[in-house]
């Protein structure tokens, strides 16, 4: 019996170990059935993990697109409003620019217009300039230059005005001019008087004197105003200039019978004064002359009623201005209406020096003058050839 229950506790003790075997094995395989769902499990979480971190990631991918997308569509608004507003400004500029343009049409039509407007009221000015210059240019020729000039100048006003100042005046006239003036026609007269005025003008401003006026054959010209160089100076050009006169005179002898069939040849008279005049306009509001007035030309017209035949009489004020320049010698004293007392006269011979430059000869049939300063040795053969063919006549 002990040993059916000891086989019996073997056999349960076997069947034990091998249940326990069993459930050993079991236990085994569901432990690693446990450790391959735990690894499944882990890799599983894993897969949850980059999962759940994708997750994330594509939540901030998203979070940010999100943000970029709000801040492209911003700025797609922005743009928009962007190019509206310059679209708007393009609108203008571009209304601008065709109102621009219509106006540089509309300016470029009226500054052609106006351009030929211009050149229609240039081409007007012109015309009127040039007749006002032709104008002026006949004026002229009533006017002495210096007045002429100052008056267009705008120096001097037209108006009745007047002033003293210290002149030199210079009056001549044509010795006989009445007897010639008999033996001519009107034409011969006029066309005489005007040859000799004309020469006797360009001496005397050449020499800077003021014409004040033409009385036929007579000249009144003055010294000192609207010009002047000082008295001394202004005298000095006065009697030089009567001198230049004399000589051309002297060098016209010829020309008188030539051209205008004179038998004689014409001679001046000159009076010349120095002192202080009344030199201005006179006149009316409508009419005036410009000329000088006063003791001293009276007393320039009384010494040219006085003078010699080609000579120059001039008074003693005249004389102390010019006497360190011009030789003359004194004469008898004169009566002159307005003056008490009688008046020194002298007569200016020439320039200091130019006496010796002029030689002259006079005999009956014969005068002759030579300027040394301008005669060449080839005149002086001419002279000798002409006193040959005299002498060879004579004989």
């Amino acid at each position: 019996m002990p040993e059916e229950a000891a086989n019996k506790n073997i056999r349960n003790l076997g069947l034990k170990l091998e249940k326990e075997k069993k459930i050993s094995s079991i236990l085994s395989h569901e432990r690693d059935m446990a450790l391959e769902a735990i690894e499944v499990e882990r890799a599983k979480i894993k897969e949850l993990e980059k999962l759940i971190r994708k997750f994330k990631l594509e939540g901030k991918l998203r979070k940010k697109f999100a943000s970029e997308l709000d801040r492209q569509k911003q700025i797609a608004i922005d743009a928009k409003d962007t190019a509206a507003q310059k679209t708007k400004e393009l609108e203008k500029l571009l209304k601008k620019q065709k109102l621009e343009a219509l106006l540089r049409k509309k300016m470029s039509s009226q500054m052609d217009r106006q351009k030929k407007i211009a050149i229609e009221a240039q081409e007007i000015a012109i015309d009127k300039k040039n007749q006002l210059e032709a104008v002026s240019n006949q004026l002229a020729k009533y006017l002495a230059p210096q007045i002429y000039k100052s008056i267009f100048a705008g120096d001097s006003e037209v108006n009745v005005i007047s002033q003293r100042k210290k002149l030199t005046v210079f009056f001549s006239d044509i010795v006989g001019f009445t007897d010639i003036t008999d033996s001519l026609e009107a034409e011969e007269i006029s066309s005489m008087l005007n040859f000799y005025l004309t020469e006797m003008s360009h001496i005397a401003l050449s020499y800077g004197g003021t014409i004040d006026k033409y009385v036929g054959d007579a000249i009144l010209i003055f010294f000192g105003d609207p010009e002047t160089n000082g008295a001394k100076e202004d005298a000095l050009k006065c009697v030089s200039m009567a001198l230049a006169m004399q000589r051309r005179m002297e060098e016209l002898e010829s020309e008188w019978a030539e051209r205008f069939g004179l038998r004689e040849p014409l001679k001046i008279r000159v009076g010349i004064a120095t002192g202080f005049c009344t030199v201005g306009n006179f006149g009316s509001e409508d009419r005036l002359d410009y000329t000088v007035i006063g003791s001293q030309v009276n007393l320039a017209s009384r010494l040219e009623s006085i003078a010699k035949p080609g000579s120059v009489l001039i008074s003693f004020d005249t004389y102390s201005q010019v006497s360190g320049n011009i030789d003359c010698r004194e004469l008898e004293r004169v009566s002159v209406k307005g003056i008490r007392e009688k008046v020194r006269t002298f007569e200016a011979l020439s320039e200091h020096g130019m006496a010796e430059e002029i030689l002259k000869i006079e005999i009956n049939g014969l005068k002759l003058s030579a300027d040394m300063k301008r005669i060449d040795v080839e005149g002086i053969n001419e002279l000798e050839k002409f006193v040959e063919n005299a002498r060879k006549i004579l004989k």
